[in-house]
């Protein structure tokens, strides 16, 4: 069966040139999604964040010494926070269109009069929305134990809202592509997860031996982890500017890239 979008999405709408009504029930929808089950959306990550930190550091912190001139803990805290924005940004927009398409009820979304853009950009803040409120939850229960205080807390917040973005948008373009939940897994566990842990999230790269440092420096998620620490601790690896500027290229080429599939309902009007 073809689903068509309503005419006025392709053409000249009633709703002018941005459904505002339609975008905020369209994100408000998202938003309550995930809050309506809150103990596995934003208390379970927390709990997996706490379990990391005292795995680490109760593992090999006190044998590991200061990193940047803070105790390994101090280290360790931004780095797993960071982890925790992206992969729940991730999972929040592409669990959100696979459960869609699986049980039927995408049409709900096509068929409105909603943009292609303004899809893109709901499904984005949503995901958005999830990472930054698992953030604060894991935060409360991280931070009493490894408070340094915030150095930088512009750079802080903005690589935690472009890198929630970034995640995000790269849930909704697997949600997309996907068709059983086994294929987003698969995202999940061959990129997804190998791009975080080895980003320097539980260590600096320049400890590590030439290629694998080279390698690692270029990992776009090694961005988003060290300008997030740089944001807390006032330290990173990289300079915060080429990571800030290759994350907003990186957005920018992904909300094309699912806007793209969006307007042309790749895998979804099918």
């Amino acid at each position: 069966m073809t689903v068509s979008t309503s005419p006025h999405a392709q053409g000249e709408r009633r709703f002018g040139r941005f459904n505002r009504v339609g975008f905020q029930t369209l994100l408000g929808k998202e938003v309550r999604r995930f809050l309506k089950v809150y103990q596995q959306t934003l208390l379970a990550p927390a709990g997996t964040a706490l379990l990391f930190m005292a795995v680490f550091t109760l593992a090999i912190g006190s044998r590991r010494g200061e990193v940047f001139g803070v105790p390994f803990s101090h280290f360790l805290a931004p780095g797993i926070l960071m982890m925790a924005i992206l992969q729940n940004a991730f999972a929040n927009a592409s669990s959100s269109i696979v459960v869609a398409k699986v049980q039927g009820n995408i049409i709900d979304v096509l068929m409105p009069p909603l943009s292609a853009g303004e899809l893109t950009t709901a499904y984005a803040l949503g995901g958005v929305v999830r990472g930054l409120a698992v953030a604060a939850v894991a935060a409360v229960v991280i931070f009493p134990f490894a408070w340094s205080g915030i150095a930088h807390p512009f750079w802080a917040l903005g690589f935690a809202v472009i890198g929630a973005l970034i995640f995000s948008l790269c849930g909704a373009i697997t949600g997309i592509w996907a068709e059983k939940f086994d294929h987003t897994a698969l995202v999940t566990n061959f990129i997804i997860t190998p791009l975080a842990f080895l980003s320097g999230t539980f260590y600096s790269i320049r400890i590590l031996p030439e290629p694998w440092q080279t390698i690692s420096a270029i990992n776009p998620v090694h961005f988003l982890i060290d300008g997030f620490r740089y944001g807390i601790l006032g330290e990173g690896d990289t300079n915060p500017w080429l990571g800030m500027a290759v994350s907003l290229v990186l957005a920018l080429f992904l909300f094309w890239l699912c806007h793209r599939m969006f307007r042309t309902g790749y895998r979804l009007k099918s």
